[in-house]
């Protein structure tokens, strides 16, 4: 176990949270992990745990000592016929999703970004778009958690039923998560048909869009009436993954270089973005592609942004952008990055977003250094009058007495985090502001 003293500063990915822990911890065992816990309760400190910072939000961030998971990293076991893998907290869902494909197996359904540990992205309720597949924790079978206590509990729907139901979505505040056992399928492929529609086109044909595809999602550029559309399904076959050439100019040229110099443009001068938006709307051209799941699934994202994120219920979505739309059309509000809207299905987890309900999410991201509030407060505005339910790990400015209402699960995770974690030494103060003390 690697351990540093001292005041270094741990910064997010978006560089909108920074925290100075006493000391960071490196373990390289559960064991050691829980040994670091039992040293922080004694010393009177605080612990978080931390992954690649893809959160927007403090829910990592502490004063006291900050675990760091890149030695909690690997695959311990593949059970070919339970078909589950077990996986370390600290493994980058890159690591996994290459590592399955090699065994021949894949995730049901996962992000659109990969960088994230399985733990930081579990926790937080990580989700791509799906109309029968959720979430990656909903594709969870068990975990491993170290509590406050310093033991390692191991839940599943039979082993700590009542933790298990909370502790997949836990945003940390019930212990140190250390290993998860997903559900796997062999591998399978993904033809994605990609193509740009009218905003009206899609607004009014969405139900049937969602229903009609395994995995619809759409972006909507604002200033414009253009949406660029992705449709994945399965398919027979054969392999047919974008040219490497014609690839690196849709992913690479036109959604990270290009789009960077247009969003830094933008952010100099916002007068500009509503030409800007015309151009990128136009850029990107249909395209069909077939590939194993997660070369469909992700993309790479090199422009940092900032984002927030709000699950509706799935009838209340199209309503709820055509606000949004109307709120930017009248405003002097200029939104250079695109607005994307993805499904899920309902799913049985204390705090999903999805609990209970199918749902729609609307995600809106400004470029990192953009001043996003009123623009975020704007739209926040629009989704939580649907009783919208923020992405715990993006932008927002909910609270325990808001989400008390929105999530009729809300009292058994709190009930359950007293009696895990009594003194709070997971607490921080994000998790003192959704969750209460």
């Amino acid at each position: 176990m690697s351990s540093t003293t001292g005041s270094t500063t741990w910064r997010n990915w978006a560089g909108n949270v920074t925290a100075r822990p006493v000391r960071e911890i490196s373990p390289a065992s559960t064991e050691e992990l829980a040994e670091a816990v039992r040293k922080a309760a004694e010393d009177g400190l605080k612990v978080k745990a931390v992954g690649t910072g893809h959160s927007f939000t403090a829910a990592a961030a502490t004063d006291g000592v900050l675990i760091r998971p890149e030695l909690l990293t690997g695959i311990r076991e593949i059970d070919r016929a339970a078909m589950t893998v077990t996986v370390e907290a600290g493994t980058p869902l890159k690591r996994l999703n290459a590592a399955l494909a090699r065994e021949g197996l894949s995730l049901t359904n996962m992000g659109d970004i990969m960088d994230q540990t399985v733990a930081g992205a579990a926790s937080t309720g990580t989700h791509g778009t799906g109309r029968d597949s959720a979430s990656i924790a909903a594709q969870i079978k068990a975990l491993e958690l170290v509590t406050a206590d310093s033991s390692v509990l191991t839940c599943s729907e039979k082993e700590n039923p009542d933790v298990f139901a909370a502790a997949r979505i836990g945003l940390g505040a019930l212990g140190v998560v250390t290993a998860i056992t997903f559900a796997v399928e062999p591998v399978f492929l993904l033809t994605a048909r990609e193509e740009p529609m009218a905003f009206d086109k899609v607004t009014a044909e969405f139900d049937e869009l969602f229903a009609e595809n395994e995995h619809f999602e759409f972006y909507w550029f604002p200033h414009t009436g253009n949406c660029n559309t992705k449709r994945n399904n399965r398919s027979a076959g054969p392999a047919a993954p974008p040219g490497r050439i014609s690839g690196w100019i849709e992913d690479e040229l036109l959604s990270n270089g290009v789009f960077q110099l247009m969003v830094s443009l933008g952010r100099a001068v916002p007068a500009t973005i509503p030409a800007i938006a015309k151009i990128s709307s136009r850029a990107l051209s249909a395209r069909t592609y077939t590939d194993i799941p997660y070369k469909v699934f992700t993309s790479p994202r090199r422009v940092r942004f900032v984002e927030m994120e709000y699950a509706l219920e799935r009838e209340a979505a199209v309503g709820a952008l055509r606000e949004v739309k109307a709120m930017i059309d009248r405003s002097p509000l200029r939104v250079s990055f695109p607005v994307e809207v993805r499904t899920a299905p309902a799913d049985d987890i204390a705090l999903s977003t999805a609990s209970g309900r199918e749902s729609a999410y609307i995600a809106v991201h400004l470029y990192r250094g953009t001043p996003y509030q009123s623009y975020f407060t704007a739209v926040e505005r629009i989704m939580t009058a649907h009783g919208g339910r923020p992405h715990w790990g993006k932008v927002h400015t909910r609270d325990a007495e808001y989400f008390a209402e929105v999530y009729p699960r809300f009292g058994e995770f709190t009930a359950l985090r007293d009696r895990l974690d009594p003194q709070r030494l997971f607490g921080n103060d994000y998790l003192r502001r959704v969750l209460g003390d």
